[in-house]
C-alpha cells in the first residue's frame, strides 16, 4: 500500500491562503486565480495526503484538526523555501553567506547587540559567526582568515596587513570592592600600595603580546582570561584592577565597587579599531555591519601606540 503522496509547493501556498482569508473566494481574489481552480487544487491536496483537511458544508470553510497540523507543517515548509529563494538571491548578486566577527571584550555588549539586530533585519539570510575575545586574540583571527572582520585594541595590528578604522575610546578605571583595604585608604594611593595587593590582570590568549604586560602596576598578579570572571572577583574584594567604565557604573551608583584615585593618573582610555584584511576587502553583508559600527567614529587621527591596559 502506497504512502501519501508528495504535495507541491504550490498547493501549500494555496492552503495558506485559504486559511488566512477564510474563503476560497478570497483566496481566489488574493491569487488572481478562479475559484474552481482554487477549489480544485485544494481537493487534490487532499487527495494526495489522504486527508480531509476543511469541513464543507458550513458558510465558511473551517480546518479539521488534520488541517490544522497539515497547515502548521506547509507554514514552515514555505518559510524555508522563502528564505532559500532569498539566499540564491542575495549569493547570485555577490552576498556572503556567512559574516565572521571577531570583538574585543571590552566593546559594550549593548552596542554589539543593537548593531547585530540591525544587522539581522537588513540581512536575515546571512549566518552570522560571532567570536568575543580579548587583547590580541581578535587580531590573531583577523590575520589569520578565521574571522573577515574584528574589533580589536590596537595591540598586535599591522598596518601592513591590516586596514584598521578607529571606531571609539573605552574609558578604564581602577577599581576594588568597598571593603578591599585599598578603597579604606586616603586619596590619593602612592603607587607603593598597590605592590602589597594583588590585581587582576586580564590575560592574553594569543600569541601576539607574549611577555608583555600593559597597565600591570603590582608585582602581584591574578591572570584572567575572561572579564566577567575579573569583574565577578573585584566584587568579591580578591583584587583590584582597571574596567571599562560602562560595565563598573551600576556597580560604582550600587557602591558594591568604588574608583581608587591614584597619586598617577590611572584613568585610561583604550582605543578600539574596526579591522580587517588588506588582501581582502568585506562583502556587501560584513561592509554594511562595519558601516554601523564606524558610523559614529571620531575625525580625530590614530596614533597606534598602545594606551591599554590588560
Amino acid at each position: 500500500m502506497s504512502g501519501p503522496g508528495l504535495p507541491t509547493l504550490d498547493q501549500l501556498r494555496v492552503l495558506l491562503a485559504v486559511a488566512e482569508t477564510g474563503s476560497f473566494s478570497a483566496a481566489a481574489k488574493r491569487l488572481r486565480r478562479a475559484q474552481s481552480v482554487v477549489s480544485y487544487t485544494i481537493a487534490n491536496l487532499e487527495g494526495q495526503l489522504g486527508l480531509a483537511l476543511f469541513v464543507r458544508g458550513r458558510r465558511r470553510p473551517e480546518l479539521t484538526e488534520a488541517g490544522r497540523a497539515v497547515l502548521a507543517d506547509a507554514r514552515r515548509v514555505t518559510r524555508l523555501m522563502d528564505e532559500l529563494r532569498a539566499r540564491a538571491a542575495g549569493l547570485t548578486a555577490g552576498l556572503e553567506a556567512e559574516v565572521a566577527l571577531a570583538v574585543d571584550v571590552m566593546f559594550p555588549t549593548a552596542d554589539l547587540v543593537a548593531a547585530l539586530e540591525a544587522f539581522a533585519a537588513a540581512f536575515p539570510t546571512v549566518a552570522l559567526r560571532l567570536r568575543v575575545e580579548t587583547l590580541g586574540a581578535v587580531v590573531e583571527l583577523v590575520l589569520g582568515g578565521v574571522c573577515g572582520l574584528g574589533i580589536s585594541s590596537p595591540m598586535g595590528v599591522r598596518a601592513d596587513r591590516l586596514d584598521s578604522r578607529l571606531i571609539r575610546h573605552i574609558e578604564l578605571i581602577p577599581v576594588a570592592a568597598p571593603g578591599h583595604p585599598l578603597a579604606e585608604l586616603p586619596a590619593p594611593l602612592p603607587v607603593a600600595s598597590l605592590h602589597e595587593h594583588v590585581q587582576l590582570v586580564l590575560s592574553d590568549r594569543s600569541a601576539l603580546t607574549d611577555g608583555q604586560d600593559f597597565g600591570v602596576l603590582s608585582p602581584r598578579t591574578w591572570r584572567l582570561g575572561d572579564l566577567g570572571a575579573k569583574h565577578a572577583l573585584l566584587r568579591a574584594g580578591l583584587g583590584w584592577g582597571n574596567m571599562p567604565a560602562h560595565m563598573v557604573c551600576d556597580d560604582l551608583a550600587a557602591g558594591r565597587l568604588v574608583r581608587l584615585r591614584m597619586a598617577t593618573p590611572q584613568g585610561r582610555r583604550l582605543p578600539l579599531l574596526l579591522i580587517h584584511p588588506a588582501a581582502a576587502p568585506p562583502g556587501p553583508a560584513a561592509r554594511w555591519l562595519a558601516d554601523r559600527f564606524t558610523a559614529d567614529a571620531p575625525p580625530e587621527p590614530l596614533d597606534i601606540a598602545v594606551t591599554g591596559d590588560a
